[in-house]
């Protein structure tokens, strides 16, 4: 008898015991609770040390400093052309704080766009600087001259960047190294004839440029602070120097962000379907567990507060080959004493390990909390896929100090607010609307304060895609 034959012969036959879809109805069945992907380690949430603060704004005091204009240029692209944002020239030195947008507007129009190829160079060692250039794209190298006549690379600038800024208030300047292209590079260069054809014919700017250079320099130390006057190796009764040191007047002040939903339950759900689980329960769960992956998004990428975005410029660094080699890695912790951390996104920690291993290195591990971390110079390595990863398949490492006595990156919240279940984070009761629907407002109070520059620090522009 074929298979066929016999199936047909069973079905034929009168049942004789209870079918197991009959018997479900009947049977508790064993369940998980929900589930939900979104849930990752959020290691940054649970790493940083947090700081209770009492009115909603915690405020940080630092050294006078005298800051010059170091940032980040923003382009805008149509088609094959690039443009300067007019209002983006004000991070040069020499236009900070000047805000006529009308000059602004012409000498971005002023700004001709070049293209490099590879190893061409853009600006020789010695030569007048007559130029300004904005990074539009790519990757240039900075090449200087070592102490035996060699080449060495000083440094690489990527999108963004600017440099021989100098040009605009010194005519005498010279190019004190070699700018290289690493890759194909998008490069406005402003000259300094039309700097000066646009000031000629604008007095807002002739008396920015006066202002500039009537202000008389500061004595700083390397960190751009003011110098407390000290004396020492003396002898006899010299004449010791006065000093005292002053306070940035207008210090930065950080106000808790906040992050909130309404979760609504039906009545009858809450009523009648909360055995073996409980339904309000489980929905408050779930809820802030989505609430705390939105907080841990915030303080790595919000423009205000976030860790991506509060680098200063010289804490940010770019790759000399493109991906996270294990130099780059050494250059990123020596910017800072005390790194106590690094984050990266699962894929860039995925590329460190291949540069890794290439150079034949394993690196070693730390157990957390029942995990094994990697580590690179005893500095533990943490993924957080809140990192992004650009089409091109770049992302960023960041490196942290921790804690307010070590001057390092802190978290702030408050605690103690109505209706808490967790420090700063509350859920409270709103009531019952007429269609029986019982409403639960959730609510999470954040930020994060970077308490000197170089506590915080980037890699930036990593090429995690390349696998040769």
């Amino acid at each position: 008898m074929s298979v066929g034959e016999e199936v047909r012969a069973e079905q034929g036959k009168p049942q004789q015991s209870l079918g197991t879809a009959a018997a479900r109805n009947l049977a508790t069945t064993t369940k998980s609770a929900p589930q939900m992907q979104e849930i990752s380690s959020r290691w940054l949430l649970r790493t940083l040390p947090w700081v209770d603060v009492q009115g909603g704004t915690y405020r940080v005091n630092r050294r006078l400093t005298y800051a010059v204009g170091d940032g980040r240029v923003t382009f805008v692209k149509t088609g094959d052309r690039v443009e300067v944002i007019p209002a983006e020239l004000g991070e040069l030195p020499a236009l900070r704080s000047y805000e006529d947008e009308q000059v602004l507007g012409e000498l971005a129009q002023r700004c001709r766009q070049r293209e490099y190829a590879p190893g061409e160079v853009i600006a020789s060692f010695g030569s007048q600087t007559d130029e300004v250039h904005l990074l539009a794209h790519g990757r240039v190298e900075k090449i200087g001259t070592g102490p035996y006549g060699d080449d060495q690379v000083l440094g690489v600038l990527a999108d963004g960047a600017y440099f021989g800024d100098q040009a605009l208030l010194d005519g005498e300047s010279i190019w004190e190294y070699t700018a290289r292209a690493d890759t194909t590079c998008t490069v406005l260069t402003l000259s300094r004839a039309d700097f000066e054809q646009v000031a000629e014919r604008a007095d807002s700017l002739r008396a920015h440029l006066r202002s500039l250079l009537s202000i008389p320099a500061q004595q700083t130390n390397r960190y751009g602070e003011k110098s407390v006057d000290l004396a020492a190796g003396h002898a006899g009764e010299a004449d010791i120097p006065h000093t005292f040191v002053d306070y940035d007047a207008q210090p930065r002040e950080y106000e808790l962000s906040i992050a909130q939903t309404v979760l609504r339950i039906h009545t009858r759900v809450a009523d009648l379907y909360n055995q073996p689980m409980n339904q309000t329960e489980q929905q408050l769960r779930l809820t802030v567990e989505a609430l705390k992956e939105r907080q841990e998004h915030e303080l790595v990428n919000n423009r205000e507060f976030g860790l991506l975005h509060n680098c200063e410029y010289d804490q940010r660094l770019q790759p000399h080959d493109g991906v996270p080699s294990p130099d780059d890695l050494d250059e990123l912790l020596s910017r800072r004493r005390g790194t106590k951390m690094l984050l990266a996104h699962p894929r860039t920690i995925s590329a460190i390990g291949r540069e890794l291993n290439k150079r034949g290195l394993v690196p070693e591990t730390i157990d957390i909390a029942g995990n094994r971390i990697p580590t690179w110079r005893g500095v533990p390595i943490y993924p957080c896929n809140k990192i992004p990863v650009t089409e091109a398949r770049t992302s960023s490492i960041i490196a942290l100090r921790l804690g307010e006595q070590e001057q390092g990156v802190i978290g702030l919240r408050q605690s103690g607010i109505p209706d808490e279940i967790e420090p700063s984070l509350s859920v409270r009761f709103m009531g019952i609307n007429e269609q029986a629907i019982i409403k639960y407002l959730v609510t999470a109070y954040y930020s994060a304060a970077v308490l000197v520059p170089d506590a915080l620090g980037v890699l930036e522009n990593v090429e995690i895609g390349r696998w040769r």
